[in-house]
């Protein structure tokens, strides 16, 4: 496997001086951050970002993400120009040798928590959805955690009403449309899609979720063959549905060659059927079995990119919730000892 890093470019408060100090680190995961969903990407802004990862020993192969706007879910006039940016994109960062693009086809919000900065027993801090406090938000006056500042209010309930229209099987066909139009142009580049799990897996808001559990997934891959039309690995967003079976999904998919890209971290259930803090990734800090679920991807012949997920705010830090560097870096160095038993072992090493 591949170790990265997120970085969220220039203005990320934790340098890639940093993050290349972490064991066993060999990229960053990034994007471009000024550029809305369904324009074109400029090409000297990407190249002044492989620049710097150059420099600082770290590859640049996986982007995350490349937003997929809200008129190619929706199907309006306007995504067929959309999606043709949409394939310029994909071009361009073939070009400075990108290998893996993370994305996800969720109505409006791309991951919903009640709280960020749960107060966890060790004194840390960390996100958490509680299904109590979820049941108490008005969708008429939505103010949300990480949000507030991304869409008006007008906004918000401008997009929620054209999504009141819009079915599981619409937005599923106004996936597999887009797929189909850019696929092709992924074989072309050697590059891998990897759709990222509904987060949290279940309909929110009346909006709907579609990729969500195995199911989902099996229709995905059957619609749009092509291995280029691949998984992100989310085990936090997969695993805050307690019917979603890991270790069988890791293994699954791995063997498929559908994943392309593993998001790995822990989360902890609480006492509500829906209720889960973002824990440490150690096994026994949550309720995945991480080292089932490593194991399962080794054993299956899984050689693709991973990256530390949402980490605690430990250490005193006070940073982006579930971005700082303290706990991510711990979870990596966890994440390297599980792959490499379960790599020694798979060779018989040991």
């Amino acid at each position: 496997m591949k170790l990265t890093f997120r970085w969220y470019g220039e203005k990320d408060s934790i340098p890639l001086a940093y993050i290349r100090q972490i064991p066993g680190m060999t990229g960053v995961v990034t994007a471009l951050y000024d550029t809305k969903p369904g324009m074109a990407w400029k090409e000297e802004s990407l190249k002044r970002q492989k620049e710097l990862c150059d420099q600082a020993g770290l590859a640049m192969e996986v982007i995350e993400s490349i937003p997929v706007s809200e008129d190619i879910k929706l199907g309006t006039k306007m995504r067929d120009e959309h999606i043709q940016n949409y394939i310029h994109n994909i071009r361009l960062v073939a070009k400075y040798g990108v290998k893996c693009i993370c994305y996800n086809f969720m109505p409006v919000f791309d991951w919903l928590r009640t709280t960020m900065h749960y107060k966890n027993e060790d004194g840390s801090t960390s996100l958490a959805y509680l299904h109590e406090d979820f049941l108490k938000v008005d969708p008429h006056n939505l103010h949300l955690p990480g949000w507030d500042e991304s869409y008006s209010q007008e906004e918000l309930q401008s997009l929620l009403k054209a999504y009141s229209t819009i079915s599981h099987e619409m937005l599923f066909e106004n996936l597999v449309y887009f797929l189909n139009k850019i696929i092709p142009v992924c074989e072309e580049c050697h590059v891998n899609m990897a759709i990222h799990p509904d987060d949290p897996p279940w309909d929110v808001f009346s909006l709907p979720r579609i990729i969500s559990n195995e199911e989902d997934l099996d229709r995905l891959f059957a619609a749009v063959p092509s291995t280029r039309n691949g998984l992100t690995l989310c085990t936090g967003s997969f695993g805050a549905s307690r019917k979603n079976d890991l270790v069988h999904m890791a293994g699954k998919y791995a063997k498929e060659g559908r994943i392309h890209f593993a998001h790995l971290r822990n989360v902890r259930y609480l006492g509500d059927a829906d209720s889960f803090v973002e824990a440490g990734h150690l096994s026994e800090g949550g309720s995945l079995d991480m080292a089932r679920i490593v194991t399962a991807l080794v054993e299956n012949g899984f050689d693709g990119y991973v990256r530390p997920d949402h980490g605690r705010n430990v250490f005193g830090e006070d940073e982006k919730p579930g971005y700082g560097l303290y706990d991510r870096a711990l979870g990596a160095c966890y994440l390297n000892g599980l792959f490499e038993m379960a790599e020694k072992r798979k060779r018989r090493l040991l």
